[in-house]
């Protein structure tokens, strides 16, 4: 079987992991250019220019959302992306005035999302 072909196959737990975690950027990629509280949400969490680190936060997901889905530099890419996870959870923390629970706007999502990509670093 191909490298490319192992980094498909859907046998493997791991390949699942992997795939979600960098599957999931590109909701959050797509929210920054179509969704207008993106930009107010940087501003709230304190980015200064906020259009500059919003801009940034997106084109460091396409790396995460390439690397991640195709297995390249995995463990480079998981841990990058644990951290910029780490940041939007803390970003989240603050604009919601410390919620927990991600179905009030908590960033308890962030953090387990995070988590996935520090066991994808291990593994990969």
């Amino acid at each position: 079987m191909s490298a490319l072909a192992q980094n498909f196959n859907l046998m493997n737990e791991f390949n699942i992991l992997r795939i979600i975690c960098g599957a999931f950027f590109i909701p959050h990629m797509y929210a920054k250019f179509f969704v207008p509280e993106a930009l107010g949400f940087f501003r709230a969490a304190g980015f200064r220019p906020a259009k500059a680190w919003m801009y940034f936060a997106f084109a460091i997901e396409v790396v995460f959302v390439i690397g991640l889905i195709f297995g390249i530099y995995t463990a480079a890419v998981g841990t990058i992306a644990a951290a910029h996870l780490l940041v939007a959870a803390v970003a989240v923390w603050k604009v919601t005035g410390g919620k927990w629970l991600w179905n009030i706007g908590g960033c308890e999502y962030c953090l387990f999302w995070a988590a996935c990509c520090v066991v994808v670093a291990i593994h990969g």
